[in-house]
């Protein structure tokens, strides 16, 4: 354990004997925390968010996955803490709009892909607190300049910077792509035979050089390793392939996975040259679970991918998060973590309120699990599901969730660890009273959503 934890852990004692040795922890006594450590821990840290596209948690090494190369990755895991119960919306654009606004979705959530510009995020609460910010990658929220600055970013390269439906007319993803920065597309010139998150990546790496001496948040949200499934400039198929976004083989999937943790290896590298990683926090996920074209070896069972369902595999995300020298390195955590929480979280990282004129929040800030504490731990969590999709093809669903069981709105009750796929609903005559009391405490979460 370094210095500056052994520092953190003192302080951490010391705000427990002020605070009359109680064991919760909550998201009131934050301040205290920043008081009793002072300058250990920066009032602004650097943050970066990197946001994978259907990456669920079977993927990286560090949870389980046995069948790619995420060594970068793992990494960022293995030098901090490595969340096991995280959940998502099982598609992106919901899930999205959880994690940029700390809401549930029927609170602001109306149609696939567009934010109404009266929204507040993530960005706005860190650019309001004196961070520069930059957002890279998947935008599709619709709306292009007028509404990446609205919600609070400063610098940008997006992809899918207004609504299109199906999103395959944006053209392609990855090969020769349609790249929105600063108020209008690259040129084809520059975009031809490149690789969107080789420019991503660019972007957010010119960025860090530009702003290294004063506080930055990136939220990079990836577009590996979303479909179609091609090759990666690190492949011999990609000089030739046909960049037609239709144009999809599996095969390549291991090679996207494995590309995708490259380019994350090469920011955090940066970050390493620059001598900022003291100063920084990396914060890695997925939006939801992986596609159902996939299928992955995880320990010692393999799973196909469920995105778009609300089974644990459509749902269940990798979440890790490094702080050097504030989070121990190889910490693993348990708590109930869902795509609202982000929101307060990132408050607590850097040192400001939770904002009070955004309207109605969901989350419940996991910074204090960050920095050791036990905090206001979730016992559930709630999912809004209405998709919106133009596909047309997804359920709506209303649900409370705690680590073992599952409440449907429509009255399903699930231990989807032994029935992951939900297929047989847990009859009322057949519920232990323990199961009853958990049954009713989370019919207790879907009712107060009503409310």
């Amino acid at each position: 354990m370094n210095t500056k934890f052994k520092s953190l852990t003192t302080a951490i004692i010391i705000v427990a004997l002020l605070s009359g040795c109680e064991k919760q922890f909550t998201s009131k006594d934050s301040a205290a925390v920043h008081d009793a450590v002072g300058s250990l821990i920066s009032d602004k840290p650097n943050i970066v968010m990197i946001v994978s596209d259907d990456i669920g948690y079977e993927i990286p090494t560090a949870d389980g996955g046995r069948s790619y190369s995420t060594p970068n990755i793992d990494k960022i895991a293995k030098g901090g803490i490595r969340f096991t119960q995280v959940r998502a919306a099982p598609l992106c654009s919901p899930s999205r709009f959880m994690l940029f606004t700390g809401k549930y979705n029927f609170r602001n959530y109306g149609i696939w892909g567009i934010m109404d510009t009266t929204q507040r995020t993530i960005g706005n609460m860190l650019q309001d607190a004196g961070y520069t910010t930059c957002y890279a990658g998947k935008w599709q929220l619709d709306g292009g300049d007028n509404s990446i600055r609205k919600f609070g970013f400063d610098k940008y390269s997006v992809w899918l910077p207004f609504k299109v439906c199906p999103e395959e007319t944006e053209g392609s993803r990855y090969k020769n792509p349609k790249i929105y920065q600063e108020g209008g597309y690259l040129p084809d010139s520059f975009t031809n035979g490149k690789y969107s998150d080789d420019i991503f990546t660019d972007y957010v790496g010119k960025f860090i050089d530009s702003n290294k001496a004063k506080p930055f948040f990136i939220c990079y949200s990836m577009i590996l390793g979303h479909k179609p499934y091609c090759p990666t400039p690190d492949d011999p198929e990609f000089a030739t392939w046909d960049a037609d976004p239709y144009h999809s083989d599996t095969t390549f999937y291991p090679s996207m996975v494995k590309y995708m943790d490259k380019k994350i290896g090469l920011i955090i590298t940066k970050l390493f040259k620059l001598g900022l990683m003291n100063n920084t926090i990396v914060i890695y996920t997925g939006d939801n679970g992986t596609q159902k074209e996939i299928t992955s070896k995880y320990k010692t069972t393999t799973i196909q991918g469920a995105k778009g369902k609300t089974i644990e595999y459509g749902i269940h995300v990798p979440l890790f998060c490094n702080w050097q020298g504030t989070i121990a390195a190889g910490s693993i955590n348990g708590s109930i973590i869902d795509f609202t929480d982000f929101l307060p979280t990132l408050a607590g990282i850097a040192n400001v309120p939770v904002p009070t004129a955004y309207g109605p929040l969901d989350g419940t800030s996991f910074y204090p699990q960050l920095v050791g504490l036990t905090g206001n731990i979730r016992s559930s969590m709630f999912t809004h599901f209405d998709p919106q999709n133009c596909t047309g093809n997804d359920k709506n669903a209303r649900y409370a969730q705690d680590s073992m069981y599952k409440l449907y709105e429509t009255g399903q009750f699930y231990n989807f660890k032994t029935d992951v796929f939900e297929k047989t609903p847990l009859a009322d005559s057949s519920l232990s009273a323990k199961q009853k009391r958990i049954k009713r405490s989370l019919q207790a979460v879907i009712t107060q959503m009503h409310n």
